[in-house]
């Protein structure tokens, strides 16, 4: 017997599990909350060199500047100065000795536009100009922690269970976010203090970030039955959506960063009581041997969901468990992902779709432009055209399942990134509608992207056995985090070769990833793959359309087992039997 079908005698998705999975859907408002901030927490606004000391007024014009100091002109910054014209009027200023001399000097100071925000960490630590480096560190920084986080918690969910290692991921993320909302003070513990602290405070909030998502996610789809895992596997992300409306709500309000980052580390703090709420996996102590432990859950489930807990049919599940554990306890580990070839093949093609994804997003972001409108504007537009996206994939993948939908945005995001570079260099050229044209772009590439990495998110975690999930969504998640670095850099060093040359290599990426996962098996109305055995029995599409072509007796013979009730499990055991019977 399989899990999924003694979970189902219990109902698999009851009172219980659906009071369960909205406390983990509310937990994945959590992420976006506390990544994202930093767009606006360290945002840069539009700023300019102080020329002098009471110099606070950014719209200031240039007429009413003083004579020995203003801004380098326009026709000296192309003739001397190796950065673009705007550049160098905001970063450096000019001044004229008493002798007469002209001299152009790096700003000591800088003059900010309010307009947006308040007062932001960049304007705290002056992060412009030549210390854009630091910015970017943390930023990088950041992402290396992403990495670091999704392969590590991964890996401990998978062997320490998905409630304690949440639960743990919470605490970290309230804790280091009320760390970068107090210490960073350049005044009071003085810059390098202030920014290592912050820096490395940022790095363990994108470890535990991604430690949420990633477990809790799992956790989501590991409490329901075959029948409810779409549906369980999207509606959390329109909570990952929902996230990022609440955050720029606060955002609005609160536009000074400080009390921006010290408000939503308070919503943390009633989900570190989660611990008490959530349920470990049943499916997961199932794999691990934890019997007693899974059978208390379970006969709790039963109880909750007002139905009668079948001794005998848990049995049977254990009976079966232990044999399949003395066979291939071996396998688990992070090595069972590349155990045999068609184990390996599904998870090397799901690694490099989940670093496309993030290269040409990011890449594709900054080669595009931004939306044109204030910030706050474009970040809601942003998670209301997400949200879109997931309305359409709730409406098509439980029907045409997830292979060729993926594969359709993919696809479509590809064509899109190519025509990037008609519309930027030829198509209504410094005409005013080639912005609103670029706009429908971004929307456009916004909600397939994110359509797309909602669905290879839900594909990879149906194709992962349990016993390894954790760790193989790990592993995408750090490798996505590669691509999301790589696709921030890319633009710099590729652009000089040829400055279309990053949109033409995204878009060359997209195609192959589109394709590449046409090898990977269907995963619709399928049961989540408790064994290696279970992922291998699936197949890939190219051997599978070979091997019919090649056999069709075993076909012919198929079609006449009087069985016609029979699972694809019992298909392919007869079918092997078959071939020994030959």
């Amino acid at each position: 017997m399989k899990f999924d079908d003694f979970l189902h005698t219990v109902n698999d998705f009851g009172r219980y599990q659906k009071l369960r999975y909205f406390c983990i859907c509310l937990t994945y408002m959590l992420p976006p909350i506390m990544v994202y901030t930093w767009s606006f927490a360290a945002a840069t606004p539009s700023f300019r060199c102080k020329l002098y000391d009471n110099d606070a007024d950014f719209n200031i014009r240039q007429s009413s500047l003083s004579y020995n100091q203003s801004q380098p002109d326009e026709a000296y910054c192309k003739a001397n100065m190796k950065i673009s014209v705007k550049e160098c009027q905001r970063c450096y200023m000019k001044t004229i000795s008493n002798t007469g001399m002209e001299k152009i000097q790096p700003c000591n100071n800088y003059v900010f536009d309010q307009k947006y925000y308040d007062y932001t960490l960049v304007e705290e630590w002056s992060m412009v100009c030549d210390r854009t480096v630091f910015r970017s560190a943390v930023q990088n920084i950041f992402f290396f922690g992403y990495m670091v986080g999704s392969i590590f918690f991964g890996i401990m969910a998978d062997k320490y269970g998905r409630r304690p290692i949440m639960s743990i991921c919470i605490i970290l993320m309230a804790c280091t976010g009320f760390i970068c909302a107090f210490f960073p003070q350049k005044d009071k513990f003085g810059f390098w203090p202030s920014y290592l602290v912050y820096t490395i405070s940022r790095f363990i909030l994108a470890c535990s970030t991604r430690g949420i998502a990633v477990t809790g996610f799992v956790l989501a789809t590991e409490l329901v039955g075959p029948k409810n895992k779409f549906l369980t596997a999207i509606i959390v992300q329109y909570f990952f959506a929902f996230g990022q409306l609440f955050l720029v709500t606060f955002a609005y309000f609160i536009r000074e960063w400080r009390r921006l980052t010290f408000t939503l580390s308070l919503f943390t703090i009633p989900f570190t009581f989660f611990y008490f709420v959530l349920p470990e996996s049943a499916r997961w102590m199932i794999s691990k041997g934890h019997y007693k432990q899974a059978e208390l859950l379970l006969r709790k489930i039963a109880k909750t969901n007002n139905r009668t807990f079948d001794e005998e049919a848990f049995q049977q599940l254990i009976d079966e468990q232990q044999l399949n554990s003395k066979e291939k306890s071996h396998q688990i580990g992070i090595l069972g992902l590349f155990q045999s070839k068609i184990m390996c093949i599904i998870s090397i093609n799901l690694f490099f779709q989940w670093f496309v994804q993030n290269l040409v997003f990011y890449g594709i972001s900054q080669s595009t432009g931004n939306w044109g409108f204030d910030p706050y504007l474009s970040f809601a537009i942003s998670a209301f055209v997400e949200i879109l996206s997931y309305i359409v994939l709730h409406l098509v993948l439980n029907r045409i399942g997830r292979k060729r939908p993926y594969f359709i945005a993919v696809l479509c995001f590809s064509i899109i990134a190519l025509l990037t570079i008609p519309v930027q260099n030829y198509i209504l050229k410094n005409n005013p509608k080639q912005k609103i044209l670029i706009f429908i772009m971004n929307v456009l590439l916004k909600f397939f992207a994110a359509g797309s990495y909602a669905i290879i998110y839900i594909y990879a975690n149906e194709l992962f056995p349990t016993g390894i999930r954790n760790t193989g969504m790990g592993i995408c998640s750090m490798v996505a985090r590669i691509g999301a670095i790589v696709g921030t850099t890319s633009n710099d060093m590729l652009t000089r070769v040829w400055i279309n040359l990053p949109v033409v290599l995204f878009g060359i990426l997209s195609l192959i990833a589109a394709f590449l996962v046409l090898m990977l098996p269907e995963t619709l109305n399928k049961t989540l793959p408790q064994t290696i055995e279970d992922t291998e029995q699936m197949g890939l599409s190219c051997i599978r359309i070979r091997a019919d072509k090649r056999t069709p007796k075993r076909k012919v013979q198929i079609d006449n087992i009087d069985d016609q009730d029979l699972n694809e499990d019992q298909l392919l055991n007869e079918n092997l039997k078959m071939r020994e019977d030959v």
